[in-house]
């Protein structure tokens, strides 16, 4: 396919999900019943997100144009992906900027997240015969010319021992953090409190720290992480803040319960489900500093830096872990 073709055969896929028909509902609901963590409200939210940010003709032609990806590529590669599964189709940009760019892949799904990209790579082989062949689902992945992989820590370091030898691109745990000034706004604070609690707060892109000046008044944010307190009807997020409350209890630590999250002073920025850090900070500048060079950090939410409530909005070019990867692909 020409890369016209591939844009175009996107955006019908935008198309499709927008549409929201049956064969997909069916789809999305076989995916929130293999894995409780998707329910339907963030299987829509995550899905609607790409159809409108990523999937539609005007976005794909200027994203291609800036790159100035040709419209054939001659000397194909294979390109295998490992994906992670915290939030539905987390690794789909992974699969667009491989797709987009002419490659082949070879496709490795969590099992927490394996619905929903291959219907919709079935789709885009129903409507183009050529789409055929180009993505292949694999248990383990061999023969590959590059590699792009998402896990943890410790899988980081087992893709770096296989994988060192080609090119590649390997992402590791990371989380967003919010710089607080204490002068926010009752939207900023609800905007916030999305940042932190949309996909039960899984994404890497989730605040899971806050940075907050001495003396800061936390009542209004709590008051205002209230609007989650149906999350304590989905069993396993109300096993988690049980669990994450009964041990600030029995440690005797000091924490702040807003009904369905946890808010404790911690210097981690990695904070467990239903639980959020903060941190007291003296100079803002020094702090924003700081965090640049902070290679767990994905995303510094604030008024200086993504505005609250986007955390979770990324665009095309938002790449993960700041590494471009449609330069690293089309340089292969």
């Amino acid at each position: 396919m020409t890369l016209q073709q591939r844009i175009e055969l996107l955006a019908q896929l935008g198309s499709y999900i927008e549409n929201n028909d049956t064969e997909w509902q069916m789809i999305k609901e076989r995916a929130g019943r293999q894995n409780p963590w998707f329910i339907p409200e963030f299987i829509d939210l995550a899905s609607t997100a790409l159809s409108r940010e990523f999937l539609t003709r005007p976005v794909l032609e200027e994203w291609t144009k800036n790159y100035g990806i040709p419209q054939e590529n001659p000397h194909p590669k294979l390109v295998g992906i490992v994906m992670a599964g915290n939030i539905p189709l987390v690794g789909f940009h992974d699969f667009l900027c491989t797709f987009i760019t002419g490659h082949r892949m070879a496709i490795k799904l969590s099992s927490k997240d394996d619905v929903l990209l291959p219907h919709l790579v079935a789709k885009l082989e129903e409507w183009n015969p050529a789409a055929k062949g180009l993505v292949q689902f694999a248990e383990t992945l061999k023969g590959c010319d590059a590699y792009v992989a998402t896990g943890s820590n410790n899988s980081g370091r087992y893709f770096e021992y296989y994988f060192s030898k080609y090119p590649n691109i390997i992402r590791k745990n990371r989380t967003s953090v919010a710089v607080l000034d204490g002068q926010e706004s009752a939207d900023d604070l609800i905007n916030l409190a999305k940042d932190i609690q949309l996909y039960f707060g899984l994404g890497c892109r989730n605040v899971t720290k806050l940075y907050v000046p001495e003396n800061y008044n936390f009542m209004p944010l709590l008051e205002t992480l209230k609007q989650y307190d149906y999350f304590l009807e989905f069993h396993k997020y109300k096993h988690n803040f049980d669990y994450q409350l009964a041990l600030l209890i029995m440690n005797n630590k000091y924490y702040m319960n807003s009904g369905a999250v946890v808010v404790t002073e911690n210097s981690s920025p990695f904070s467990p489900i239903s639980q959020v850090h903060f941190e007291y900070y003296t100079d803002k500048d020094a702090l924003l500093e700081s965090l640049k060079g902070n290679e767990a950090i994905q995303c510094v939410v604030g008024k200086d830096n993504i505005p609250f409530g986007s955390a979770q909005q990324p665009s095309l070019i938002d790449y993960a872990d700041g590494v471009d990867t449609m330069a690293f692909l089309k340089d292969l």
